[in-house]
């Protein structure tokens, strides 16, 4: 199969993986819980509406989220596991109407949401060149949590995502190695060591291609770093200051980005970057993006 019609795979699957909020039954708003904190006004258990949520399972404060305390649900994405959960896996009957179906439907849906996230994943891996070895594999996985996603209620609820998140987990670790071997060929290069954090804390010594896994970056100064080719996968860089630094071909899978400081970075070629990580941080108009993802509307102009 041709890396054109590889490419063409993964932009068609990534399109279906955009949040229809028109088409879904306020999932989000519903199925999940949160406790009253910084990202929350109130407490809300799981199945229980949200008191905002209206009778067209819209939200009654969109347009003022932040303002009024609900700044977590302007930084979660579904996916698109909403609608489809809402319009295909139950039909388009909803959990109003037909209160029958409430109990599973909210049971099912973080199940596709994790299914759709790794879709996301795969599909982006799918048009990576460098990862082209994979792509056949890569192909068939995708395939695979696609058949996952679209099955039955009942058989959604039997579904072992765990077990298959480390199939998948397996090959994005074989496609970080590809996509950063050519920077990663230049770690003799000698490191820079970021400036020292507000909290005392200094980065590490950087070098093309670093293995930052889990790294604890909470509050670290990153200003202008060159992190091109590194690893962070896991790391939490939550508060950091990133203002400046080259993130271009980074690894950044599962990055906690709360609150962290991208003014000015360089996130072109960056990969397994997802729109939640960038709607949980800061950053500005000069901040470079890859092109599937969208600046946030509260970063500064």
């Amino acid at each position: 199969m041709s890396v054109e019609r590889d490419a063409a795979i993964s932009d068609r699957t990534r399109l279906d993986l955009q949040g229809d909020c028109g088409n879904c039954f306020g999932l989000c708003c519903v199925a999940l819980p949160f406790a009253a904190s910084s990202d929350f006004a109130a407490d809300k258990a799981a199945g229980k509406p949200c008191t905002n949520l209206q009778q067209d399972f819209r939200c009654g404060i969109h347009t003022r989220l932040r303002e009024r305390g609900y700044s977590g649900c302007t930084v979660y994405d579904c996916f698109g596991a909403g609608q489809k959960v809402s319009q295909v896996t139950f039909g388009g009957r909803d959990w109003r109407s037909a209160p029958d179906t409430a109990r599973q439907m909210f049971d099912v849906f973080p199940v596709v949401r994790q299914l759709h996230e790794l879709l996301w994943y795969l599909a982006e891996a799918l048009a990576l060149p460098a990862a082209g070895p994979l792509h056949a594999e890569l192909r068939r996985v995708l395939d695979e949590t696609e058949r996952l996603a679209g099955q039955s209620p009942d058989a959604l609820q039997d579904v072992d995502v765990a077990a298959h998140r480390q199939v998948v987990n397996v090959l994005l670790l074989r496609t970080s190695e590809l996509v950063r071997a050519e920077v990663k060929d230049r770690s003799s290069e000698k490191p820079a060591r970021p400036a020292k954090g507000g909290r005392g804390k200094r980065g590490p010594k950087i070098r093309p291609g670093a293995d930052l896994t889990r790294a604890d970056l909470f509050g670290a100064s990153l200003k202008g770093a060159g992190l091109q080719g590194a690893t962070l996968r896991g790391a939490c860089l939550i508060a950091a200051d990133l203002t400046g630094a080259d993130l271009r071909t980074t690894d950044l899978i599962g990055v906690d980005c709360r609150d962290a400081d991208l003014a000015g970075a360089d996130l072109t070629g960056s990969f397994f970057l997802t729109q939640p990580q960038l709607n949980a941080a800061k950053g500005d108009a000069a901040t470079k993006l890859p092109p599937s993802l969208t600046r946030p509307s509260h970063w500064a102009a």
